[in-house]
């Protein structure tokens, strides 16, 4: 009986999922009795999508039939194809060419591209990969290892060996490895925008007090300090000793802080909608899945004082598994890879492949983006408000506090009171007058605001993370 209750639960909470009108998810069938856990995808230019499981596998969608490309892999986390129609795999181990020289759609060719950072066999010591720079150049993501009996240096919850754990690093076409940056954690996703900037997501943790998305810049530390191990001006003595008010100061800030729970937990790779319209309203924006909530949601960046930062805005809920891998294909659907192997996620699936499809008509009522102004913060909606809501508008702030903490709560969370409100003549936007201070995270309540249908938000709360103000 509790079986079927639980169950029923989970199914009116599946129906009563807040997602925006006009988008669907349509569930692709997996090759049968495949652990088909995807932590590697991507699609070419014929529409083919490759997905790298997490036991191992690559295989190829070609027109509604499954081919296995590749086997025997440990645990890929990424997947590329090259401009030669090779496949560029990010394993645990190594990053792999897979070639298929005889064309018979299988890889026969397993080459090494490189193998020069340190893997110990934790099972925490996932590589991430799954882009290339402008230069050609393969971008990978080293995690960090855990465990109660680890070995190596180990501050908090994480902990190294060395060889590189923590760190971004990039391998050329030729296999020459280059370690990029440092103080990564477990950085799940890498992704990039049409400029050819490099981004990265991070999950909440020890050193992290919320989950973030970054932009990937060479030379910079981005938190955890044990990384600092593989730099030759620091060993384990020298970090032991070093207070954590020491890193703050050293460390780069996200460009948005994603609020625990309420947005996401583990957050994948951030995807570039690039698709002219085929998607909707939210072009140039990054959507991002969670392999623990199951949903997706949307960042739109900003640059204020030469650096990034921005709205995120929850997107769409409901899904069968975690999302852990998106990729928006030739049409502007975007592809979901999916796993619960390790961390559990919600839904009634342990893995699987799903895509959102747009119905190329209907604009849903949402928060479109969020910009900073001088005084102010402007409000973008993709369909006319109500003034008289206005009134009804939320605002509060915080900031997440830097500690070896396991994930750290809101600190210094006040409400604010809008000191003005004012509505554009065409009823698409707004612009609220508020308190304003760099190093805060602003949630904007939207819960009762209605647009001329005195229909509400889907999604009702947008959270803008600032961390320069605009002079």
């Amino acid at each position: 009986m509790q079986k079927f209750i639980f169950l029923g639960l989970i199914i009116l909470t599946q129906f009563l999922l807040a997602n925006p009108k006009g988008y669907s998810i349509e569930t692709i069938t997996t090759p049968k009795d495949v652990y088909f856990h995807i932590a590697g995808l991507d699609i070419d230019k014929q529409g083919r999508v490759y997905c790298a499981t997490r036991y191992g596998d690559v295989w190829i969608l070609d027109k509604g039939k499954w081919i296995q490309f590749a086997k025997g892999l440990q645990e890929p986390c990424g997947l590329v194809i090259d401009d030669d129609g090779s496949v560029v795999v990010t394993q645990k181990p190594e990053m792999t060419r897979l070639v298929d020289s005889d064309q018979d759609g299988v890889a026969d060719l397993y080459l090494n591209l490189s193998h020069e950072w340190g893997f110990h066999n934790n099972y925490h010591e996932f590589n991430f990969g799954g882009i290339k720079d402008k230069q050609g150049n393969f971008i990978g993501s080293l995690n960090l290892a855990a465990g109660p009996k680890v070995p190596g240096l180990k501050l908090s919850a994480m902990s190294t060996e060395g060889g590189y754990r923590g760190w971004a690093y990039k391998v050329s076409p030729e296999g020459k490895f280059t370690p990029i940056a440092s103080g990564l954690r477990s950085p799940a996703g890498l992704g990039k925008n049409p400029q050819g900037e490099l981004f990265f997501t991070d999950n909440q943790g020890d050193y992290l007090a919320s989950s973030t998305l970054n932009q990937l810049e060479p030379g910079k530390f981005y938190g955890h300090p044990i990384s600092l191990l593989d730099k030759p001006e620091y060993n384990m003595t020298t970090l032991k000793n070093m207070d954590d008010q020491e890193f703050d100061k050293m460390r780069t800030l996200p460009i948005v802080w994603i609020p625990q729970e309420e947005i996401a937990n583990s957050p994948g790779n951030p995807e570039w909608n690039a698709t002219k319209g085929k998607f909707g309203p939210f072009e140039n924006q990054f959507f991002i899945g969670d392999q623990s909530r199951s949903n997706i949601f949307r960042v739109s960046l900003q640059k204020v004082a030469g650096r990034y930062q921005g709205a995120v805005i929850d997107f769409m809920s409901g899904f069968q598994c975690g999302n852990i891998r998106l990729k928006f294909d030739l049409e502007g659907n975007l592809w979901a890879g999916q796993t619960s192997r390790g961390w559990a996620s919600r839904g009634l699936r342990p893995y699987g492949l799903q895509k959102v499809v747009w119905d190329q008509k209907t604009i849903p009522f949402e928060i479109l983006d969020v910009k900073l102004q001088k005084e102010s913060f402007k409000i973008y909606f993709t369909q006319k408000i109500n003034p008289q809501d206005a009134k009804k508008i939320k605002i509060s702030r915080w900031w997440y506090e830097y500690s070896r903490m396991y994930g750290a709560p809101k600190s210094e969370l006040e409400e604010l009171t809008p000191q003005a409100i004012k509505i554009s003549a065409d009823g698409m936007s707004m612009t609220i007058s508020c308190a304003l201070m760099k190093e805060r995270v602003y949630c904007f309540d939207f819960s009762e605001l209605t647009n001329n249908n005195n229909d509400k938000l889907a999604n009702k709360k947008a959270y803008y993370t600032i961390i320069h103000l605009i002079e």
